[in-house]
Order: structure tokens, then sequence, then C-alpha cells
């Protein structure tokens, strides 16, 4: 099925309501073990049901300010510092539930993953990163470059990439060169985390797919990761394409550490 040049702007909502609906189906579940276990822990020491119960009270208390935080962010609400390092272990945790819900539901995965980038950009937003270029690492897949093209882009790009225009790896290459960002073409994720390894850079760019995107920033952190997604007239992995000028005003973000004007 051929995909529009234009996505939807996706709804950072779909992906906190069904993010908070996964933390009360774990809070239920948790209460389920814990009034379960009671009588049992309960007969061991009278201290152990009131203790689990405690652990599981604060568990939920610092997820559910986590997701305070993560709707603070949105709403241009300095983010609470104290639940940065837990957001995407909170994200990892309770991502497969929402995920399981949003089908139970009726949402298509990909709809929820783009609402997951979008919620993600937006943190890494709020927070005004600044890094060096030469610290900042731009990655994007082989689907990008043209298919019928005959030169080998992948691992680099910079060098190989004769800059015919047939694709959109020619004003990447162009941009790096103007910016001074590290920018590679990847085959897939193996690659990616080892291209990241080898750079070591402070932050991290992604042009790919939802999937691929969703699975890279939680893979990168806690390197401060950005996704733009690409675009696929001829559907996935075939010829893609991506807006450079959203490109440019992610780098640019990063390069200034400065908000960007979204229109």
């Amino acid at each position: 099925m051929v995909e529009a040049l234009e996505f939807e702007r996706p709804r950072k909502r779909l992906f906190i309501a069904l993010l908070s609906l996964s933390l009360l189906v774990v809070a239920f579940l948790a209460y389920g073990i814990w009034h379960v276990s009671y009588l049992g822990l309960h007969e061991i020491s009278g201290y152990l049901p009131v203790i689990l119960g405690v652990i599981f009270a604060g568990a939920f208390l610092v997820t559910a300010l986590g997701i305070v935080s993560i709707v603070g962010a949105i709403l241009g609400v300095p983010f609470f510092s104290v639940f940065q390092r837990r957001t995407y272990a909170l994200i990892n945790m309770l991502f497969p539930i929402a995920i399981l819900l949003g089908k139970i539901f009726g949402f298509n995965r990909r709809k929820i993953e783009r609402s997951f980038i979008a919620v993600s950009n937006q943190i890494i937003h709020q927070q005004r990163i600044r890094v060096p270029a030469d610290r900042l690492l731009v990655v994007t897949p082989h689907c990008l470059q043209l298919a019928t093209c005959p030169y080998r882009i992948t691992r680099d790009p910079m060098t190989n990439c004769h800059r015919c225009g047939g694709c959109d790896i020619g004003s990447l290459v162009q941009l790096a060169e103007e910016m001074g960002f590290h920018f590679f073409v990847v085959t897939g994720g193996t690659l990616a985390r080892q291209t990241v390894k080898n750079i070591r850079p402070k932050a991290v760019l992604a042009i790919a797919c939802e999937r691929d995107l969703t699975s890279g920033i939680q893979d990168v952190y806690p390197l401060p990761g950005v996704g733009v997604l690409n675009i696929r007239p001829n559907g996935p992995c075939y010829n893609t394409h991506v807006d450079i000028r959203l490109v440019r005003q992610e780098i640019e973000r990063f390069l200034t550490g400065e908000e960007q004007d979204d229109g």
C-alpha cells in the first residue's frame, strides 16, 4: 500500500493515555499479587504485607510522577530532572502493555509508535540539549538511497555518494558538510548500534520508519535520541524520502540548544 508524502500529525495524547492505562493495569495486577500473598506473608511476619504494600505503592507513585513529568514536558512545563533517568525505563516497562491495550481498543500499532516518537521528541526538545556538531550523529536507513543507484554508500556516504539528486542522500551529505555532524547510512539495527558505539556521540538523530525509530530511541538511551519519520511513497523499505527541512530543524535544535519554529 502506497503511503502519502505527508503524515498526519501524531497525537501525543494517544501514547500518554495508553501509558497511563498500562500503569493502572500493572497496579491492579500488583494489588492482586499483594492480596493473594497477604495471608502467607502475615503468617511469617505481620510486617511483611505492610512492607510489600509500601514497595508496590512507592513504585506506583514514582511511575505515576514519571508520567506526570512526561505530560509536563508536552505542555511546556520544565522536565522533572529527578525522573529523567527513569523515563525510558518506565516506557520500556509499560510499552508492550500499551501496545497490547492499543490493539484491544482498535488502535493501529504504527499510530501508537508515531505517538511515542512525538512524545519522546518533545521530551528531548524540552531539555534544550546542546551538543557540538562533531558529537552529533545522524543515521538513516539504506532504503533512502535510490534502489537503482550503482554506488555503495553504506558506512561511508560522505565519500561514495555522487550527489546526482536522485534521492535524498545527497542532500543529507551536503547538510553534513555544511553543519559538521557525523552522517552514516546503515542497513539495520545492529549496524546502527555499532555506529553509535564507534562514534560515541553525545546525541543521535535517526531517520527511519516507526518500528525502527521506536526501538532505536530506546536502545540508545541514556543518549538523547530524536526521530524523524521517513516518507514512503512507494511503500516500506523502497525508495523512501525524508523532509530535509525537518531534519535541518532538528539538527539546529541540538547545535543551538534552542527551540525551533515547528511551523
